[in-house]
């Protein structure tokens, strides 16, 4: 997840409420893709016993519209699935990676990547004055701003219009002609530590079945461990069934957790 060179991007889109999707075949974002070296916050909390209870009544799941809100998601997913041991030039080491995460979210959403036909980052945000009660490392790590407001991003993921991921089991549906057209799958889906068993992985899947119904895609997946049984749970809740295996293998060979493919109609 070579430096490239563009022309200064088109205006960004503005920022979807929580009930409305962004729509046409035309969408997309442009945005330069010089590295900036950013600060990455040194402090990364860890993981709640107990998780704290959110009031949602600002909560937003939206469309990133800026390269701020990408940075942000970046540090949450460097945040959510790396687990960090304390060491001489490990903040060195985790601003590489949410730096490398970064460009590779500007690249996919602005329709840069091979293989991809549209990507669309798809984040949950609150306001900062609801996150700083219970987490100044949260805020830290994934605070921007945004129409003059400051924001933390709370949870995100990937809704990528394609064949398939790379590495991962193909999804069967739909066959015949179209297929790379109403075909997608879900990605990089996490919600920050301190915020799980909130709902907020339910509204971001949510979310993205708006937009990839808006896009005209018929049938979404989403690959999950064998043994991750909370996101199998959270998946097959929102309506998501199995559909594949994969080969034992394959895993073996990628190094990594079995995974499986579920399957969910959109239309």
């Amino acid at each position: 997840m070579a430096v490239l060179t563009a022309s200064p991007p088109p205006p960004l889109l503005s920022r979807s409420s929580s009930t409305t999707t962004t729509s046409s075949s035309s969408f997309s974002l442009s945005f330069p893709v010089t590295v900036v070296r950013r600060r990455l916050p040194t402090a990364v909390a860890s993981h709640l016993c107990n998780p704290t209870k959110l009031d949602k009544s600002a909560l937003i799941v939206a469309e990133a519209t800026s390269e701020d809100e990408l940075w942000a998601a970046a540090c949450l997913r460097i945040r959510t699935f790396r687990n960090f041991r304390e060491a001489v030039g490990i903040e060195d080491h985790k601003r590489y990676l949410a730096e490398r995460e970064f460009e590779a979210i500007k690249e996919r959403v602005a329709g840069k990547r091979t293989g991809f036909r549209r990507v669309s980052c798809i984040n949950a945000t609150l306001p900062l004055s609801h996150v700083l009660s219970f987490s100044d490392d949260l805020c830290s790590a994934c605070k921007f701003s945004e129409d003059g407001e400051e924001r933390v991003l709370v949870g995100s993921l990937d809704l990528n219009q394609c064949l398939s991921l790379p590495d991962e089991i193909i999804g069967m549906k739909p066959q015949g002609t179209g297929a790379d057209f109403a075909r997608a799958y879900l990605s990089n889906v996490c919600v920050a530590k301190e915020l799980q068993r909130n709902g907020l992985g339910y509204a971001l899947i949510a979310k993205s079945k708006m937009v990839a119904e808006d896009w005209g895609i018929s049938d979404l997946y989403v690959h999950v461990a064998a043994d991750n049984e909370p996101a199998k749970n959270l998946y097959m809740n929102s309506g998501f069934v199995y559909e594949s295996d994969e080969p034992t293998w394959q895993a073996r060979f990628l190094d990594r957790p079995r995974r499986i493919l579920l399957w969910t109609g959109i239309q």
